[in-house]
């Protein structure tokens, strides 16, 4: 049965669950990076950043993150959905939008009624009810779009 909870809940999970964070989205140079957001993520009484875990048989198959900021020009809006991930042999299994209905309703928990993301993806976030807003830009200087989704 998939169980989406958040890190700190299972402690035990740490090291598996930097690893699956960084690897999907991390580089050779930030493991540390991804490590010490989490480890703090664990460790803070603030309702943000917070990292989630799904998991299928005690094993981690999808993972998101509700964070401050996303790397990105838009420091006025938050939290912000990012790391949204569920592995390759899961897809196709409704899973990536149970989890996007648990981060609307942990961000709806924590007393936030929007939150955002940034993506290149094309119709995905749409299905789930994501409004395409405004453009951000990265620390590239690329652009992002930025979606915006209510919570309740």
């Amino acid at each position: 049965m998939l169980e989406i909870m958040e890190l700190s809940q299972r402690k035990d999970l740490f090291n598996e669950a930097v690893h699956a964070f960084w690897k999907q989205w991390g580089n050779e140079q930030n493991y540390k990076f991804y490590q010490d957001c989490m480890l703090h993520s664990c460790q803070t009484t603030e309702e943000i950043p917070r990292f989630y875990i799904a998991l299928l048989n005690q094993t981690i198959i999808g993972t998101y993150a509700l964070i401050r900021n996303d790397l990105n020009s838009r420091q006025d809006l938050f939290p912000w959905l990012a790391c949204l991930y569920v592995s390759p042999e899961h897809r196709g299994k409704k899973i990536g939008s149970h989890l996007l209905e648990h981060a609307t309703q942990e961000a709806y928990k924590k007393g936030y009624r929007k939150f955002y993301l940034t993506t290149d993806l094309e119709g995905y976030y749409e299905k789930y009810d994501w409004t395409h807003t405004s453009e951000a830009y990265g620390i590239s200087g690329s652009s992002l779009k930025v979606y915006e989704k209510r919570t309740k």
